[in-house]
């Protein structure tokens, strides 16, 4: 299916499964941990060791992701630009992400491609820097966002106790229950409504309190 480019500038729907594997599901943690490091390499985040008066130890790193909003919001505030190829490589790498999320959830049996777009959906819109967006606001959005960081919080708890859930319905009956099933995929739709307006930066239009 297509995902219609109207309303809100960032959209996702995912496909609900007919029936999904009892094996892979009991076995989803440990068959999705290759798929998730390359993620993590791909996001640019990782662990570096540490040594100070108190001892040794790991701390994370730098992210790819991170350097690439901050300079979105210098190149916007500056310039009134964003370079079409920082948002291709945006729109493909959460593409994937949430390709790898839908796996961990058990939304989808298909494992994670890197290309195909498979059962997920997901649609960004390219802004016009100097017709749609405020040169200003990239300095204000992450406070402006908060609300929805605090709601997302909640939402992602439930979302692990609702996974659960489903992962014994899913051994026992092989079907996603279809209510927990859009729950998952509307707090992944408000994440990156969230996410396009705070961190990907490609709209000024506040996102919704909404999971459809």
């Amino acid at each position: 299916m297509a995902v219609e480019n109207t309303q809100y500038p960032a959209q996702l729907e995912i496909d609900y499964p007919a029936k999904l594997n009892r094996v892979t599901t009991f076995f989803r943690v440990i068959l999705a941990v290759p798929v998730f490091i390359i993620l993590s390499l791909l996001a640019g985040t990782g662990l570096g060791w540490y040594a100070d008066d108190n001892g040794q130890g790991l701390v994370q790193t730098g992210s790819v992701l991170g350097g690439l909003l901050l300079a979105t919001g210098l190149m916007i505030v500056f310039r009134q630009a964003y370079p079409r190829w920082w948002f291709d490589f945006n729109l493909e790498l959460n593409k994937f992400s949430i390709r790898v999320g839908a796996y961990l959830l058990l939304l989808t049996d298909r494992y994670p491609s890197t290309v195909d777009e498979q059962s997920v959906h997901l649609m960004l819109q390219y802004p016009d820097a100097k017709k749609d967006l405020n040169r200003w606001l990239p300095l204000v959005k992450w406070l402006l966002a908060f609300p929805h960081y605090i709601v997302l919080f909640v939402l992602a708890i439930a979302v692990g106790f609702t996974t659960i859930v489903a992962w014994f319905a899913i051994l026992f009956t092989g079907n996603y229950p279809k209510s927990l099933f859009d729950f998952a995929v509307g707090v992944n739709r408000w994440s990156l409504r969230v996410s396009a307006y705070s961190q990907l930066l490609i709209t000024d239009k506040y996102p919704p309190f909404s999971l459809k």
